[in-house]
């Protein structure tokens, strides 16, 4: 039987913001701007309680909670913890799935500290995650990731929940499906109208009409509801791409604005790779306009980015192949894709250049 530990942080950007401002402590803060355009990346328990929610439209949140306070995102400072959190799993078993920067799958059932219990790996990862980082996770324990991922979501903040095999059944029964790992908002409203409110109701639909109501997900949800999630944890994922992007209060109307902004999102997106260690060689401008159409345009380089003026030089050409005069622009966004470390580019283009000499 497999050991499979999910571990979520508890509010992780606006803890963090809390953590190192002792004034916003106890407080509702949201991290994201204020204005008309912007959302709320994240919330913290306190802001929770009014209904403020990430992703929500900034102006929503101030309505729901007139005393929220706003703080601006700091990516650096979120992606400095999240390494120290991920080292910790690492020392624990080598099978960590990343869900995002403050979300993973453990696989434990071969833990290299020979523990053997994941209940007690789960308090034991909990415990150090708060000593080194001052921030609290909540750990969800099962057999399969869909049981893993439910559970940690039972006790938050700073919770430990178990779903054992003897108990699986009666819990996903009793579950509704609002809360099943893998079913959205629309999804849940379509099988309210087809009766099915809970786990048990879902189970009684036969696979063939999961398939004809649901699509290929219908198969899915035949297997979860029934307690089968062979997915394994994917140790070795890799980061596809990096990219910073905009979006802005008041449209973008001028050439010399655009331009402006592209330069400051390049620079912002260049000092995010250099922390990374990583570069890449294709270059993605995204742009969306104010009536919400959005384009995005490619280059692929024959050798990696290297530094700032490349970049800069491949998003102009690319700017001016959109032929944005006369738009109105809500958002900008520039990606570095096909990465690599710094140092296997370093290899490739020492390899390059002694082609060229020989």
């Amino acid at each position: 039987m497999r050991k499979i530990i999910h571990i979520d942080m508890d509010a992780f950007f606006a803890s963090i913001e809390q953590l190192d401002n002792p004034g916003l402590r106890g407080k509702p803060v949201a991290v994201g701007g204020s204005g008309e355009r912007h959302v709320v990346a994240a919330a913290s328990y306190e802001a929770r309680k009014f209904g403020v929610r990430s992703a929500m439209p900034s102006l929503t949140a101030r309505r729901l909670c007139p005393d929220l306070i706003f703080v601006p995102h700091r990516f650096d400072r979120y992606e400095e913890i999240s390494a120290i959190i991920f080292g910790i799993f690492r020392e624990y078993t080598d099978r960590v799935e990343p869900l995002s920067i403050d979300e993973a799958f453990l696989d434990v059932t071969h833990d290299r500290k020979g523990i053997g219990s994941a209940t007690l790996i789960a308090r034991a990862v909990k415990q150090e995650i708060e000593k080194k980082t001052g921030l609290t996770a909540s750990a969800g324990i099962s057999y399969n990731k869909f049981l893993a991922k439910i559970a940690s979501d039972i006790r938050k903040p700073n919770g430990l929940f178990v779903i054992s095999p003897d108990d699986a059944m009666k819990f996903i029964d009793e579950l509704p499906v609002e809360k099943f790992f893998g079913i959205g908002r629309v999804t849940a409203e379509k099988m309210h109208r087809l009766g099915i409110h809970k786990g048990s109701e879902l189970k009684q639909m036969d696979l063939l009409s999961l398939i004809r109501n649901f699509g290929k997900a219908g198969r899915f949800y035949h297997d979860i509801v029934r307690g089968i999630d062979n997915r394994p944890v994917e140790a070795f994922t890799e980061r596809k791409s990096i990219g910073t992007e905009v979006t802005y209060e008041k449209d973008l109307t001028s050439q010399f604005g655009i331009i402006a902004e592209l330069y400051r999102v390049e620079k912002e997106l260049m000092v995010r790779l250099e922390n990374a260690g990583t570069t890449g060689r294709t270059v993605t401008v995204k742009v969306k306009f104010s009536d919400f159409r959005q384009i995005t345009r490619s280059r692929t380089l024959p050798c990696y980015i290297r530094d700032f003026d490349t970049l800069h030089r491949e998003v102009t050409a690319i700017r001016k192949s959109m032929d944005l005069e006369g738009s109105r622009i809500r958002l900008l966004g520039v990606t570095v894709s096909n990465l690599e470390s710094d140092d296997h580019a370093d290899r490739q283009l020492l390899l390059f250049d002694e082609n060229v000499i020989s």
